[in-house]
């Protein structure tokens, strides 16, 4: 027997010897008081109840980090006079509608407990699942007896927005967020979650669920005893839906002379296909680092580890803006309840309602842009957009929404900065010169995956840009080839590409708004809009709306435009910033009206549409121009949606129908003007020559052949030109000549020899 003397709550042993021989788990709960100045009479407290249950590896306490979450659950109000907490109002609506996805803003977490927002981003891996518990059971309590089903925790909103570069081995195992645009979406691949083993002598089963990434395979049977008998059932095996994501850094955070880098993603199961190639992205997960196995035969690893960020949350950085379909029904787009989704609704009505909502929205686009009304009321109506038509039963084709913008005119006009104003708008799209794109870099490329080393297809700018608006500077200073691509894109829509055994077309949903500088760099008011900009006609007649942007000196405008630009030096501007809507009012706007408002033509609208478009094309007596064409009536359609979409109303009236007249009429009346004879032709933007034009050049060829029939066998063209002049009574270019002298050559008539002085020689039939 241990001699041992008990005393009440003391105990004491006679000797160490006795301490060695008692089992490991009684010196674990006994402690006893050593030195010689410890107090005989303190007893001796039982080390389980000062033991703590930890988290592995952390200083996390499970049962103090539940309660606390808990607290915060059941506590937290984002407003005082909130009669129900914030999260328990959520987990309600979550009960109601059957979602299994909370939200989590770990700005509320660092404003109540900063120690727990800590915890959560130092070891999220390991705390994640114990808030998961928390909210389920929170979630039980509440169901009376509804059914609950597995509910998944998104934290967002860090206090620190991680630039990609920054990224270092500090933050691997951490909770981090990153910003940037997504370049491309893998496929869906499946992840073994749990594997199912069979044993071949004995057929035993059993089961094996992943832990750390590693799911182990039994060694030995349990029933037979056999040694590494198993074989893995797949399909008993349980998968989670994978998702590769390849992000890039945004413009504005690449610094000076460097190329934007990519960090790779991977989503799983709810979060896989929510975001797709061109959205731009606020990421919130756990970086991770990954070994790499040189070779699949062997076991060893590289000293260079792939890093790769697993998301627990995608936020778009303007969530539900311009054509943003990624969220589905049930999802809520920008993590506010459904009562404060509705009060902001209700604000965006009413402020539809408002009668002078159009013109408002005018002063408010661009202020530091002067002036130029007209232009921001066509670029407004395209950020509006026409209503989605789609017929399946009158076997019509699929419509196009979309308003296509030209912007052209001598430099200095603040074009550009029309253009990036658009561009910071707009969530989807890109900002591209025409000089720095190639037609892969506008359409898509065909490249090596890196991981894979398969040949996957990288989407372009206009693929990007889908559902969004794609702004392309110095568009006239694009190669004919690139040119080329955009035909297919303002039209029909698509983009085909057929290169290394892929052949797809990829939808290219997009407007563009393009802005171009003349030939001369000046504008020649002499010239047409063709022979300034040097585009090809058939592009120039998929514009919706051409504006020309001229420079005209003029005293009084020009004091204005001085005392304006001026005023955007000084910081006292809040008497003229007060009557305007934020920009992000704008953007709020513009995304309710595009997802919610779906305007229908009435039968007024209709009647007037005709009337415009027949009294557009009015011909003159003796005259042959043409003034409009039946694209210009389909501009008409799109515009007058637009316009009623900018009031938020459910039918286009014959009040919008005179607005897009007017603004169609302006952009005619400038970019389709004959400079000879001051009418509006058409065939200046369709074919490249006005009326005039091709009657000037029909006389000019009968002139030149009476010449060539009545004088010597060969002249000299600067000799037949002076000629020309003398008896002619309206001006003749040089050009004009070359054209009729190669068109004679080509029906055989005359015969040219020499570069630039040609000679013509008359031929004998």
């Amino acid at each position: 027997q241990r001699p041992a003397k008990m005393d009440e709550d003391k105990v004491h042993f006679s000797d160490e010897d006795d301490v060695q021989d008692m089992p490991a788990y009684s010196q674990n709960e006994v402690e006893r008081p050593t030195g010689e100045t410890d107090n005989p009479l303190l007893p001796v407290v039982p080390v389980m109840a000062q033991m703590k249950t930890v988290i592995w590896g952390t200083s996390v306490e499970i049962s103090e980090a539940s309660s606390k979450f808990k607290q915060f659950i059941m506590r937290f109000k984002k407003d005082i006079s909130d009669e129900i907490p914030y999260y328990i109002g959520l987990l309600e609506e979550m009960l109601e509608t059957e979602q299994t996805v909370l939200n989590l803003n770990c700005q509320h977490l660092w404003d109540n407990d900063v120690v727990l927002y800590t915890q959560l981003v130092q070891y999220p891996a390991e705390v994640l699942p114990v808030f998961e518990i928390c909210l389920i059971e929170l979630a039980q309590e509440m169901a009376d007896g509804r059914h609950v089903p597995t509910l998944e925790l998104r934290p967002y909103g860090l206090r620190n927005l991680v630039p990609m570069r920054d990224l270092n081995p500090s933050d691997i195992d951490k909770l981090i967020t990153i910003q940037g645009m997504i370049i491309r979406v893998g496929t869906i691949i499946p992840d073994l979650r749990s594997a199912f083993f069979r044993c071949l002598c004995c057929k035993h089963e059993q089961e094996a669920n992943i832990e750390r990434n590693v799911i182990e395979e039994p060694v030995s049977c349990v029933t037979c005893r056999t040694r590494n008998s198993f074989e893995l059932i797949h399909n008993r095996c349980t998968f989670a839906n994978k998702q590769c994501i390849k992000l890039q850094e945004t413009v504005e955070s690449i610094p000076e002379g460097e190329t934007p880098q990519t960090v790779s993603l991977i989503a799983f199961e709810s979060l896989v296909d929510y975001s797709h190639p061109g959205d731009k992205v606020i990421v919130t997960g756990i970086y991770r680092a990954q070994p790499i196995r040189p070779s699949n035969n062997r076991r060893s690893m590289q000293q260079i580890f792939r890093t790769y960020l697993d998301v627990v949350h995608i936020q778009t950085s303007q969530a539900g803006r311009i054509g943003s379909q990624t969220q589905e029904e049930g999802e809520t787009e920008d993590h506010i309840s459904s009562f404060e989704r509705e009060r902001k609704e209700a604000a965006l009505q009413e402020l539809g309602r408002k009668p002078n909502i159009r013109e408002l929205l005018v002063k408010s686009f661009a202020p530091s842009i002067w002036e130029l009304d007209d232009i921001k009321k066509g670029v407004l109506a395209m950020l509006f957009g026409g209503t989605q038509k789609t017929f399946h039963n009158k076997g019509t084709h699929k419509f196009r929404p979309e308003i296509n913008i030209l912007l052209c005119g001598d430099p200095g006009t603040s074009k550009s900065q029309m253009l990036q104003y658009v561009h910071k708008i707009a969530p989807r799209g890109l900002y591209t010169s025409g000089k720095g794109s190639s037609a892969v870099g506008l359409t898509a490329y065909v490249t090596r995956d890196p991981d894979t080393g398969e040949t996957v297809l990288e989407s372009g700018a206009l693929v990007l840009s889908d559902n969004g608006v794609c702004c392309i500077d110095e568009f006239d200073k694009m190669s004919d080839q690139t040119r080329s691509i955009l035909h297919e894109a303002m039209e029909q829509q698509t983009v085909s590409v057929a290169k290394a055994g892929i052949v797809c077309s990829l939808p290219s949903r997009t407007s563009i708004l393009a802005s171009a500088n003349p030939v001369e760099s000046k504008y020649n008011p002499n010239l047409s809009v063709v022979d300034n900009i040097q585009l090809p006609p058939t592009l120039l007649s998929r514009f919706d709306l051409i504006y020309l942007v001229l420079d005209k000196p003029r005293p009084e405008t020009d004091r204005k435009l001085a005392r304006h630009l001026v005023s955007l030096y000084f910081e006292n501007t809040e008497s003229r910033e007060s009557e305007l809507l934020s920009k992000d009012t704008i953007k709020d706007y513009i995304a309710y009206a595009r997802k919610h408002c779906n305007p229908v033509i009435s039968d007024q609208a209709c009647d007037k549409l005709v009337e415009g478009y027949v009294q557009m094309r009015h011909v003159r007596p003796n005259q042959r121009t043409v003034s409009a064409t039946a694209r210009q009536l389909e501009s008409l359609i799109r515009l007058s949606e637009a316009f009623a979409k900018m009031e938020l109303s459910p039918i286009v009236t014959e009040v919008h129908v005179q607005e897009a007249i007017k603004l169609v009429k302006v952009a005619i009346q400038e970019s389709a003007t004959d400079p000879q004879t001051g009418q509006i032709d058409m065939d200046l933007i369709t074919t490249g020559r006005s009326a005039t034009t091709r009657q000037l050049l029909t006389s000019m060829k009968k002139a030149v052949q009476d010449l060539i029939h009545s004088g010597p066998s060969s002249v000299k063209t600067s000799d037949l030109f002076v000629l020309l002049q003398e008896q002619s009574s309206v001006n003749i270019q040089r050009e004009q000549l070359d054209t009729v002298l190669d068109t004679l050559a080509e029906e055989g008539v005359i015969a040219l020899s020499g570069l630039r002085n040609r000679t013509i020689s008359k031929l004998v039939s």
